[in-house]
């Protein structure tokens, strides 16, 4: 049975669904009513509190990728087991790190598929010269949200307006 919550955190309403062994998606929204919620989803909603408030920095909660291609799991499995709180990464660098040989132009795509942002920290992937983009965070806001969420964890200074 799929279970659903929601979290209102400094960059918009967070949906958060779980299937009862594993997180499956993580999503920006209003629109997903909340519904009963199993062990898995309470300990999601709760680290994600801590995690918004500063007082977790690493995630445990089971998660599941859902469908992907072998290449997609493989950059997102990579992102998550190895770019920690208060690190960022080039997406040339990812590429590189997956041993995908994936271009570095792909990943972008690749971290727009990604189901569990936050969690798999896909907002931790930067270009080389800038920001590079983000999907994630409320309508018109993902740039906003990205450098919010890198500020909050200390990769970037935090903007003085």
């Amino acid at each position: 049975m799929t279970s659903f919550g929601l979290l209102e955190s400094p960059v918009g309403v967070i949906g958060i669904e779980s299937d009862g062994t594993a997180i499956t998606r993580v999503t920006w929204t209003t629109s997903i009513p909340a519904s009963g919620a199993d062990t898995v989803l309470s300990a999601a909603l709760e680290q994600l509190g801590a995690y918004f408030s500063g007082d977790l920095t690493t995630f445990d909660v089971p998660i599941d990728l859902g469908r992907q291609t072998p290449v997609t799991r493989a950059v997102l499995e990579t992102l998550y087991e190895t770019v920690g709180h208060g690190e960022s990464i080039t997406y040339g660098e990812l590429a590189a790190r997956s041993g995908t040989e994936v271009p570095a132009r792909a990943i972008g795509s690749i971290m727009g598929a990604n189901p569990i942002p936050l969690i798999v920290p896909c907002h931790r992937v930067v270009a080389g010269d800038g920001l590079g983009g983000y999907s994630g965070g409320a309508p018109g806001e993902g740039l906003a949200t990205k450098r919010w969420l890198l500020e909050h964890e200390g990769v970037l200074p935090r903007s003085l307006f």
